[in-house]
């Protein structure tokens, strides 16, 4: 009989597609660390989508939310989500209601308006109706709640054996006040309120009586506050708490330096990836910090910080620093075999939530991940040379230091050079690396590898790391220690090489499995390696046209495995999938060896793929299928959207295309060998800091290349254009 492999999602942390959603979008607001998954109609359901709610550090606290009309559900007009993220509006209209077999409002009579926002942590809804009639009308409306208090990772599909109490609803003239104790002994309550006060009201439902004289109109305000142990912020009035929330909004928006290009749909695509990153940047005691995604990783993640924050480095430097301070104030201390954790090492991902604090799952705090410690590093020397900022540097430099004796001591298990890991929580995660589902390591047969396992890419980001921060150690007078650091970067690339290189299959392997055995597979690791410089010149030239033949390139973009290995499935999370921000990093690589051409074809992909998304945005991933003429994308069922590391590959990918370099301590910026997808003909860069100056570009197509001019300066800079 043949065995099969069982996934059991309380060991893998699988995200769980249990039915066939409803083919709609979802509407997302985020607010702090709140935020809300909602229908088309403004509505939560999850009966009916699993995923939808408002969510508050880690649980939800609203799992219903229906707005009836005469006890029947209005008609979608239209929804969609401002383009600042703020607001979602959806417009709606009453079906034909029939009383004793007549119809007595014919459908279309009444318009309804539903504005949804976040602020403060705090859901706010109006609901404003018109009567278009030409005679009064008396109906009602009716809001149907209700809170399950559900972890996040029980609506990723974890079992859990017990659960707290539901606490008895309590009504009042303006609302109801829903509540649960969790296990962990916090009370958590969701605050419904709302004005004017209904008619009638229950445990679950409020109910208004509606008058409309003809054109007339009525407006009703809603509120929800998520509340912690009797914490909760204070709920404002409406119009002021929606003012606050655009005029903040502005104001924390990284992104004063600008792109803009010949191309309108690629401009749009920008805006909303502008947008989407700053509705996903939280303040932590460190400074801001991009949270990964929604619905699934709305939650400070380390790897996926500190690659969001190099995507957009070039464009907003001050990311990088929040992202720095937050994982150096969270760095591992000690030694604890369930997170993880070794001195040093940088976190994983942190959790709030019921199931978090009771440790049924590891994720309060937890450092299972291979690559976020020398991409810490990494980043460090990166905004280093983006900002000359000496004195930063300085600050965070002991962090830094652990962190370079974690790869050493702890990173490499049995000292044999090569960076690797295997779980020691009981309950961590079994695959440490950026693909951490947990068949993506395996070999050519599709046996899953044994631990502990060395993957390619990680050591590609310790040559970086190393190689990168030697130059900080030096401006900072430690030569020693530089001199130390560039040793090690160049034993690290020689033994890369006689270890990883697959001659006859023309690219690096996966991994090396606990025997030291490679994994002979296909796969877009070895595209990072050429992000990192740690490959062979020659070799790298093979690997990029390995990653530019049909058994990667999807049309779309470059899968995560090549379509001729044993475990490849398009629609698999990272076994064939496409993922924009490996896309980024993987065209980086390929700039970086001479391959802008294919750099461009990958920024053209992924502007082909936003064009076919919901207002542009870029999905955490999508099916590997091969492209089809006149045909969409496909879906993959449970990617996040937005996920904040797909939104700023295009900066990344800009950057790669142009060969774009800002030195913030020599005060140039370098181009070299620009190109432009054929997409664009023109694009112009404005307000890019350097240093003390700004600077604004533009490029555009001049016969076979690109030219640039400098279209305003401020300050001392140097623009260098390198052919």
């Amino acid at each position: 009989m043949k065995t099969q492999e069982v996934i059991r999602p309380q060991e893998h942390y699988y995200i769980l597609a249990t039915e066939s959603a409803p083919p709609e979008l979802s509407l997302v607001l985020k607010g702090g660390d709140t935020f809300a998954v909602l229908n088309r109609f403004g509505d939560i359901d999850s009966a009916n989508r699993h995923e939808e709610g408002v969510y508050h550090g880690g649980t939800r606290f609203v799992s219903r939310l229906r707005l009836l009309l005469v006890s029947v559900r209005p008609l979608l007009l239209s929804s969609t989500v401002r383009e600042d993220n703020v607001a979602v509006v959806a417009d709606l209209t009453n079906p034909d209601i029939y009383f004793d077999g007549k119809v007595v409002l014919p459908r279309g009579t009444l318009h309804i308006m539903r504005r949804k926002f976040i602020w403060e942590n705090n859901c706010y809804e109006r609901v404003r109706i018109h009567n278009y009639a030409v005679t009064p009308v008396d109906t009602t409306i009716s809001i149907q709640f209700g809170a399950d208090y559900a972890d996040i990772f029980e609506v990723r599909g974890q079992q859990r054996p017990r659960r707290g109490e539901l606490l008895r609803p309590e009504t009042r003239s303006d609302g109801v006040n829903l509540g649960y104790r969790g296990l962990d002994g916090v009370v958590r309550r969701t605050l419904l309120r709302c004005t004017p006060e209904p008619q009638l009201i229950s445990a679950d439902e409020l109910q208004f009586d509606l008058h409309l004289e003809e054109q007339g109109e009525r407006e009703f305000l809603f509120s929800i506050a998520c509340e912690l142990d009797g914490n909760h912020h204070p709920l404002v009035a409406q119009a002021e708490a929606l003012t606050t929330a655009h005029s903040s909004i502005a104001r924390s928006n990284e992104f004063t330096c600008k792109i803009a290009t010949s191309n309108d749909q690629f401009n749009r695509w920008v805006s909303r990836c502008e947008m989407d990153i700053t509705m996903m940047l939280a303040p932590t005691p460190y400074g801001i910090y991009p949270y990964a995604g929604i619905p699934w990783f709305c939650t400070p993640f380390g790897r996926d910080g500190i690659i969001t924050a190099l995507e957009c480095l070039w464009i907003s430097p001050s990311m990088a620093r929040g992202v720095l301070s937050y994982l150096a104030g969270t760095q591992a201390m000690d030694i604890s075999a369930e997170q993880d954790a070794e001195p040093g090492k940088i976190l994983h991902e942190a959790r709030d939530g019921e199931m978090a604090a009771l440790g049924e799952v590891p994720f309060r705090r937890y450092y299972g991940s291979v690559d976020s410690t020398p991409l810490f590093v990494l980043l460090a020397a990166a905004y280093f040379n983006r900002t000359g900022d000496r004195e930063y540097l300085k600050s965070i430099w002991p962090h830094v230091v652990s962190a370079l004796d974690w790869i050493d001591r702890f990173g490499d298990l049995d000292q044999d050079g090569f960076v690797e890991y295997d779980r020691r929580s009981s309950d961590g995660l079994v695959q440490q690396g950026w693909k951490d589902s947990h068949d993506s390591v395996f070999h050519a047969d599709g046996r899953l590898a044994d631990g502990p396992i060395a993957l390619c890419e990680v050591q590609g980001y310790v040559y970086a790391a190393k190689k990168s921060i030697a130059a900080v150690a030096e401006a900072l007078g430690l030569n020693t220690l530089a001199a130390q650091l560039r040793r090690q970067a160049a034993n690290l690339a020689d033994s890369f090489e006689k270890a990883f290189w697959c001659e006859d299959l023309g690219i690096y392997a996966l991994a090396l499995d606990g025997k030291k055995q490679p994994c002979r597979v296909r796969t877009s690791n070895a595209g990072q390696c050429l992000f990192t410089g740690i490959a062979d010149s020659e070799r790298g030239q093979r690997v990029a046209a390995s990653l530019a033949g049909e058994a990667f390139f999807s049309g779309w973009g470059v899968r995560t495995l090549a379509n001729t290995e044993a475990r490849f499935n398009p629609m698999s999370y990272h076994n064939g999938s496409v993922w924009p921000h490996d896309n980024a990093i993987v065209a980086s690589g390929l700039a970086r060896y001479g391959r802008k051409d294919l750099a461009a074809r990958i920024l053209s992909g992924m502007l082909g793929v936003a064009t076919y998304m919901e207002s542009e945005r870029l999905p955490e991933l999508f099916c590997g299928f091969s492209r089809r003429p006149g045909k969409a994308p496909t879906a993959y069922p449970v990617a996040c959207s937005p996920q904040t590391w797909a939104a700023a590959a295009v900066f990344l990918l800009v950057k790669s295309c142009l060969g774009l370099t800002v030195e913030g301590a020599t005060g140039r910026v370098v181009l070299t060998k620009p190109v432009l997808p054929p997409e664009l003909d023109r694009l112009s860069i404005t307000n890019l800091a350097v240093g003390d100056a700004i600077v604004d570009l533009n490029l555009f197509r001049q016969g076979q290349a690109v030219a640039v001019t400098v279209a305003r300066q401020k300050g001392e800079t140097e623009v260098v254009m390198q052919h």
